[in-house]
């Protein structure tokens, strides 16, 4: 069964809260159900392998392709050098990979984070898709992170905000755990 949709849309899932990424999983997931051909396109994150990271391997397993262009977190070492290289490089494959109708949806997972810390530059990115979304075989693409710029609100479709009234890594001394943060 091939997935087909009307028009395409952008979504976006921001916020302080937690939630984001797993959104866009279970989007992911929808698509799935309806025979489309997924790609997650993961920014800022490590290697998924590495953080052996729960949805990655459920998505793989079910056909979805996934592609790394993060170095981990901005503050250790070399990792804002490094995010800021990947980020680059990223883009412009996603801008290929957009332009060839490959994918009924793609998630640009951790995406705001390469616009508000400036490694890409929010007005070529948003003219960018605004030039390209009403061409054929443009995809659904969900986009996460924090702080959305106003300029890709705009062009969304559909934007929720993530909001945290309690957060179990807050202030407790507890670690990230499998199932729960990967």
């Amino acid at each position: 069964m091939q997935a087909t949709h009307d028009s395409s849309l952008i979504l976006v899932y921001t916020g302080d809260g937690k939630g984001k990424s797993c959104a866009a999983m279970g989007q992911v997931v929808r698509a799935l159900g309806h025979g489309a051909r997924c790609l997650v396109a993961q920014f800022i994150k490590q290697d998924p392998e590495k953080l052996d990271s729960g949805e990655y391997r459920s998505l793989t397993k079910l056909g979805v392709s996934w592609k790394q262009f993060g170095a981990g977190f901005t503050w250790e070492g070399e990792n804002d050098k490094l995010n800021a290289d990947l980020a680059k490089r990223g883009w412009e494959q996603v801008k290929r990979w957009i332009s060839s109708a490959s994918y009924d949806l793609i998630v640009l997972d951790e995406f705001t984070y390469t616009l508000s810390l400036g490694y890409l530059d929010t007005a070529e990115v948003c003219t960018w898709l605004s030039d390209h979304k009403p061409k054929d075989g443009f995809p659904h693409l969900v986009i996460t992170g924090r702080n959305a710029p106003k300029e890709l609100v705009a062009i969304a479709d559909m934007v929720s905000e993530l909001g945290c009234i309690k957060h179990h890594l807050a202030g407790e001394g507890r670690k990230a755990q499998a199932i729960i943060e990967f």
